[in-house]
């Protein structure tokens, strides 16, 4: 391999080491301006999108321990990758395709595990994990919360019972 193809692949090893999702899209058919839209959207979710010659990030995601792909690249595609959740990425793709009907989710990779496009869908439609941490945390709360109400409504009735004499003047 030639000194700066060398050098590219040790860059998509290095993004997919400190990635710990990545998706591959075909983005045929996309327009630069299209394309400039996703990669805003992306960024705010976390995300990047990149160009890569399959050839090169076939070698680069072998060598990175992610998987081999020696099989499935083939068309335009790009890789998200992300330092954050993947759902909040495939919500992205989602809903991009949705509006433009490009591109196309191919699969993805979580950890070491193989996503196919189904399961890519799946992972858009959960919550953030922002909203799942919210929710957990309500759910430890609540115990608390109740057990709070529970010990202070005895006190609270004896209030009641004692304002209640005291204001019929007993």
């Amino acid at each position: 391999m030639r000194a700066e193809k060398q050098f590219v692949s040790k860059e998509y090893i290095d993004r997919l080491n400190a990635s710990p999702f990545f998706v591959i899209v075909n983005y045929q058919g996309l327009k630069v301006k299209h394309f400039g839209e996703l990669r805003k959207r992306l960024n705010t979710a976390g995300a990047q999108i990149h160009v890569v010659k399959n050839s090169i990030f076939r070698v680069a995601a072998k060598e990175s321990g992610a998987a081999d792909l020696t099989a499935g690249l083939a068309g335009q595609l790009a890789v998200v990758t992300g330092q954050k959740d993947i759902s909040a990425a495939a919500k992205v793709l989602k809903t991009f395709q949705a509006e433009f009907e490009k591109p196309k989710i191919q699969f993805g990779y979580l950890g070491k595990d193989r996503l196919d496009l189904k399961q890519v869908q799946a992972i858009a439609e959960l919550p953030s994990l922002e909203v799942l941490r919210a929710k957990l945390l309500g759910l430890f709360n609540t115990p608390a919360t109740r057990l709070a109400q529970i010990i202070k409504a005895p006190g609270q009735q004896l209030a009641q019972v004692i304002k209640a004499h005291a204001e019929k003047g007993e």
